[in-house]
């Protein structure tokens, strides 16, 4: 973690800055660690000629890769950079060390389920992937002798022979520049710098790739209407629509989900989710038994005498004759009734506290409170829903009285179940907890804005607190809990399926950092791209974003231009993108 950490920190846009320089030494040290630490697991283990050799574990080959390359990366940079008087340009190695967050699955079990379920479904996924790829080649050929050339033509002005503002194709039958007073001519490099089109086979494959990720295959289809006209061009791209996306893409998601249910089986039967099944039933057991408490302290002491046995003895004869009369025993008969009145006063309190609790837990139980509760969620929510923009003073006013009073009432509610439940049988729900989380971030809430320690942004993220209390209700109402309860369970059993998207997600944004890290500056008077890869955090901003589809198109343009354009070897970068949409949808869905 600390190694992924120095690569997330380091400066893409200055390569010579003092900071890259110092963690560069951090790299050496993480690499002698890391080679040592292979070391000792070679030498324990084997090598490769008997079961449970060091070679014969997937992950620890990943390891072995990964320790490799910064070895080889470190020797390049520098042992040759001695030899060759501008050094050797190891970027391309470098940009290995990004695979090192993966070591983190050698040491989690769940997350080998999770990628030996992915690994296995390759074989079923290569062959849809065939099927894709046969799909989109037919359609890139179809676009190619029909749509070859076509969108190279745009409005010019004859007299300054610019062309128009935010060009688009024309051509006979489609956009007529005699509207606007301009000539429809060539030459055009295309829409989008000459990527999108289908002028060879492999423009028309990226093209048609684009149209099946359903990311700006309209604005495709509505550039061939323009260029050639509305007639019979849409039964090309909603046919590749129908065919490639909507059914041939979304076989993926069938058999990773078959693939990881087998794995999944596979590791319940040889037990490595034993111990999550035991904790479950450890919880089960703590709440049945507090529950087996509350019952049994319903249940009232029989009624006991009210002196001690010692007490009246002193006072009655052994054979139940006459009183004793022993004046020098007196003292000690007084502390006695003494104790004994104590004992019987305690006792009294204990009845009624039993009483009251009876009471409470009967009441926090009952329907009336049940109702009582879920009104007051949903007036509390009105009331925050009031609040807007220039509200008036009075509102204000009455907005912080009413949180003042809705604070008071969940206080008291809180209180009273742990009165009535104690504080063991209390937070043993989890909904109970959340509940006392809410009140205590309420009640921290107004003291910070009242004593205003905080500054207004602090108080305002804070006052976002009143809104859990929407989900209160959540509690009181049974339907409601069920679902939040399976949403919840579900989370928990896709957890290492998300900590793996975690890791994918890094690993390709310090990728990005590597490769387009200051490359997306193409002009010092055009603002630079939002969606960039100059820090680690903007670049997984930017991986999450071609993750979702959005726009992930425009920022492959952007990377292409930032190594010279689709004229040139820029077109390669598109690779990263390609790779990056697919794995990542694959897992997302």
């Amino acid at each position: 973690m600390f190694s992924s950490a120095m690569l997330a920190a380091e400066d893409p846009l200055n390569a010579n800055s003092e900071r890259n320089q110092i963690l560069n030494y951090f790299d050496y040290f993480f690499t002698a660690v890391f080679t040592i630490e292979l070391l000792l697991k070679l030498i324990s283990y084997g090598f490769v000629f008997h079961k449970g050799a060091f070679c014969r574990s997937a992950f620890n080959l990943l390891d072995l890769l990964v320790v490799c390359v910064s070895l080889i990366s470190i020797f390049f940079s520098t042992a040759l950079s001695n030899i060759m008087k501008e050094g050797f340009d190891v970027k391309a190695l470098r940009a290995f060390r990004v695979l090192r967050p993966l070591r983190l699955v050698s040491g989690v079990p769940s997350l080998q389920v999770v990628l030996n379920s992915i690994l296995r479904a390759m074989i079923p996924l290569f062959h849809i992937a065939l099927l894709v790829l046969f799909v989109i080649i037919i359609y890139a050929i179809i676009g190619l002798e029909l749509f070859s050339g076509k969108l190279h033509k745009t409005c010019f002005d004859n007299s300054t022979g610019t062309p128009m503002d935010d060009p688009h194709p024309c051509g006979d039958g489609g956009f007529q520049c005699e509207s606007i007073g301009l000539v429809c001519r060539y030459y055009w490099e295309g829409p989008n710098f000459g990527i999108t089109n289908f002028d060879n086979f492999g423009l028309s494959m990226l093209t048609v790739f684009q149209c099946v990720t359903l990311e700006g295959w309209t604005d495709v289809l509505y550039n061939i209407q323009d260029a050639m006209g509305n007639s019979w061009q849409w039964i090309y791209f909603i046919s590749m629509v129908i065919l490639g996306a909507f059914f041939v893409m979304n076989l993926i998601l069938g058999v990773l989900s078959g693939e990881f249910s087998k794995e999944r089986t596979k590791a319940k039967n040889r037990g490595d989710f034993q111990k999550l099944r035991e904790k479950q039933q450890i919880e089960e057991d703590l709440r049945g038994y507090l529950d087996w408490i509350t019952q049994a302290e319903d249940i009232e002491p029989e009624a006991e005498s009210s002196y001690a046995d010692g007490g009246m003895k002193g006072k009655m004869g052994e054979g139940g004759g006459a009183p004793v009369d022993s004046s020098e025993h007196l003292g000690d008969e007084n502390e006695v009734v003494q104790e004994s009145w104590m004992r019987t006063k305690k006792k009294d309190l204990e009845r009624i506290n039993r009483r009251l609790r009876r009471a409470c837990r009967k009441a926090v139980k009952s329907q009336a409170f049940y109702w009582l509760i879920i009104v007051l969620v949903f007036l509390n929510t009105g009331v925050l829903a009031t609040e807007h923009h220039h509200q008036p003073p009075w509102l204000d006013e009455f907005q912080e009285v009413t949180n003042l009073f809705f604070v008071a009432l969940f206080t008291m509610e809180m209180i009273l179940k742990m009165y009535s439940l104690g504080f063991q049988g209390y937070f043993v729900s989890l909904f109970n907890r959340f509940d006392c989380f809410v009140v205590l971030g309420s009640i921290g809430e107004m003291v910070l804005t009242n004593t205003h320690i905080m500054p207004p942004l602090g108080v305002s993220v804070l006052r976002c607190v009143r809104l859990l209390r929407v989900f209160k209700v959540t509690k009181h109402w049974h339907a409601l809990s069920n679902l939040v309860a399976s949403l919840l369970n579900s989370i928990q059993s896709i957890a290492s399926l998300l900590l793996l998207l975690f890791l994918f997600i890094v690993i390709f944004a310090l990728l990005g950092m590597q490769v387009f890290g200051g490359k997306f500056i193409f002009n010092s008077t055009v603002t630079k791209p939002r969606s960039n890869f100059d820090s680690f955090w903007q670049s997984l901003l930017t991986v999450f974003q071609i993750l979702t589809g959005e726009d992930w198109n425009a920022v492959m343009y952007d990377g292409i231009q930032a190594y010279g354009g689709v004229a040139s070897i820029g077109i390669i970068a598109c690779i990263y993108f390609i790779i990056l949409f697919i794995c990542g949808n694959s897992r997302t869905d």
